[in-house]
């Protein structure tokens, strides 16, 4: 099968006007996954990902609108079919083996909390906070899933705008980023009252902080072995992306169909990553390729990120207000005392 014709990956035949807006896609990424490489920056768990829609933010509203005639037809490649092979290859970041190491608690802790988050999102944005739904999906997504990459692969399924994406990104940071140095706060507490044991508290940071650069600096601020238990969790979180997104997709599919025969809309980049995620737990494949695999994935996310924030309006995300930010603020209050519950009570169920 070729690349033009696989459903959901379809990559157009070349354009002329493409590679400037490309060109500057992957120039914004370079400079994101360098400034996300320097120690200072690590320090405060700031990814590649989320430095690149920033650095797309600031072009976007300053460079990008003189040179948007030329540049626009690479951008949009890059936020659309560019993002959802980003998608795809990072499956290539989790294996079945993980779910092994963390045993069905952990599954199971992980399954209930996207249910949870999500839903609770939907009804807050929607009925007490007024918010449009694609904003309050994004926001449920991106807080119950993996944080920016959620967001992004949720919205070619509800089909948000560019500006509504960055809200939920901008969310997703904000509060991630005041979790990945709340929780280590928090243990000496949890022990004294709990007593709950260095692999409890990485199962809990894994299933409850938002990004995966969050997660790893929140179990090394207690040990190696903290660390390590979280980013398997948290990597089962980012498993659940897929089979969200199919279920997203099937549930809008039959609301948008109205009164006639439910369409189901099949995100076939997410079924993609099912495949490659498959694929990654046979480990046919060297473990150095896997490696370059998921850097080159990595440019690849940041190229769609950064083309994202090109096309993302100060003015949209200041029209927004401070509705999202306390949406995000509640799903964060949940996923630190809901989520901690979710983690006792499973964990005393099921052991």
């Amino acid at each position: 099968m070729s690349s033009q014709s696989l459903p959901g990956l379809s990559i157009p035949p070349h354009a002329p006007g493409r590679w400037p807006g490309l060109l500057l896609a992957v120039a914004l990424a370079g400079i994101g996954l360098w400034l996300a490489s320097l120690p200072s920056v690590q320090g405060w768990g700031i990814s590649a990902l989320t430095a690149a829609i920033l650095l797309g933010i600031v072009a976007g509203n300053t460079v990008f609108p003189r040179i948007a005639g030329q540049a626009a037809p690479g951008v949009d490649f890059a936020k659309s079919t560019l993002l959802r092979l980003g998608i795809v290859l990072y499956g290539f970041r989790v294996t079945f083996q993980d779910i092994v190491q963390v045993g069905t608690a952990g599954l199971v802790i992980d399954a209930i909390i996207v249910a949870s988050v999500f839903l609770l999102a939907v009804w807050l944005g929607t009925r007490v906070f007024k918010l449009d739904r694609e904003t309050s999906m994004l926001i449920g997504a991106g807080s119950a899933i993996c944080g920016a990459a959620a967001v992004m692969a949720t919205e070619p399924v509800v089909k948000a705008q560019a500006h509504k994406v960055s809200v939920a990104v901008a969310t997703v940071v904000v509060f991630g980023t005041l979790g990945m140095f709340l929780y280590p706060a928090l243990y000496p507490h949890l022990v004294a009252s709990l007593g709950i044991s260095e692999h409890a508290y990485g199962v809990y940071a894994g299933s409850t902080i938002h990004e995966v650069a969050q997660v790893v600096v929140a179990g090394k601020s207690i040990s190696e072995a903290a660390a390590s238990v979280a980013v398997i969790e948290k990597m089962i979180r980012v498993m659940l992306l897929a089979p969200f997104l199919l279920i997203l997709s099937a549930r809008l599919g039959g609301t948008q169909a109205g009164e006639g025969k439910p369409k189901l809309m099949i995100p076939w980049f997410a079924v993609l990553f099912i495949a490659v995620s498959l694929f990654n737990s046979l480990h046919l494949l060297p473990a150095s390729w896997v490696a370059a695999i998921v850097q080159l994935d990595t440019v690849i996310l940041a190229t769609a990120m950064a083309a994202l924030g090109l096309r993302t309006h100060a003015g949209a995300i200041r029209q927004a207000g401070l509705k999202p930010l306390l949406l995000a603020l509640c799903l964060f209050a949940f996923l630190i005392l809901g989520g901690g519950a979710i983690n006792l009570l499973v964990t005393h169920l099921l052991g």
